[in-house]
């Protein structure tokens, strides 16, 4: 089985939350994969498509956390006009605007399992189908100088325009992305290396944090010299998946899920209030 085979399910439940506005927290998005991944997993769902979008975030992973000088460096995003949360999976520091398109695929864990490289080339798959009439060859390899760098960084012409992370959870996967359509690129990541600047201050530390040059990044829309939103992004996602599988529908959260959605907030919450001290 090729790992193309991960797209074509019999049907694909779709919950898309790319257009609730500023308000969305970013914090109930992370709650919300993991809501899905446990019920993908234990078969209460089908494979789930999750699309969504936050304004003027910046997600931080657990190891930015360890910064040594971490408030200086929250404190410059908010000035900024950013919301600062911590997920709750590895990775480290991205943006998140109204020009960015966040996708979630939850498959459920196999028998013979799906390794990670798999849930990594299905999301590039998607990609590439997504973005084919664009004749653009789309590579995966790490970017250096992108913020949150990773074998998996999706680039043209060797510019990053989008990254993956995975998670996995109690037989679900969850194979993240996150799509610069619009904007600068470049301004995105400068907002980023400043940040490093003031949380570091040219301290030694255990960890390598990345040494961000803005001109290794850049939008879909700079890339392929065409008006790319994240409106047109979810359309060709939505016929690309159309074309893949026998059926796809959109879904709200059931009773049980959405309880568990509420335990699993709380718990992003108190993650968060532990890094900054008070709930943002």
């Amino acid at each position: 089985m090729s790992f193309e085979t991960l797209l074509k399910q019999d049907e694909w439940k779709i919950v898309d939350q790319s257009s609730l506005g500023p308000h969305f927290d970013a914090r109930q998005s992370f709650a919300m994969d993991d809501t899905l991944c446990t019920a993908v997993g234990n078969g209460t769902s089908p494979a789930t498509a999750r699309t969504w979008v936050h304004h003027k975030t910046v997600v931080l992973g657990i190891q930015d956390t360890k910064l040594p000088y971490l408030q200086d460096g929250i404190a410059f995003l908010k000035e900024q006009g950013y919301r600062v949360i911590v997920r709750n999976s590895g990775g480290l520091a991205v943006v998140l605007d109204e020009g960015v398109l966040n996708i979630s695929l939850i498959f459920p864990e196999t028998d013979k399992g799906i390794d990670i490289n798999r849930g990594y080339d299905t999301m590039w798959d998607l990609i590439k189908r997504m973005l084919k009439p664009y004749n653009a060859e789309i590579e995966a390899r790490e970017i250096t100088g992108s913020y949150c760098p990773g074998s998996y960084d999706l680039s043209i012409g060797g510019k990053k325009f989008a990254g993956i992370s995975q998670r996995r959870l109690r037989g679900g996967i969850a194979v993240q992305i996150y799509l610069c359509a619009d904007g600068s690129g470049s301004e995105r990541a400068e907002l980023i290396r400043r940040f490093y600047e003031l949380a570091k201050k040219g301290e030694q530390t255990k960890f390598a944090y990345p040494e961000i040059v803005p001109e290794t990044m850049a939008s879909l829309s700079e890339l392929l010299h065409d008006e790319i939103s994240v409106q047109s992004l979810m359309l060709s996602f939505l016929k690309t998946l159309k074309e893949l599988s026998g059926r796809i529908y959109s879904a709200s959260l059931s009773v049980d899920e959405q309880v568990l959605f509420e335990k699993n907030l709380l718990r992003m919450y108190d993650r968060n209030e532990k890094v900054f001290g008070t709930v943002q």
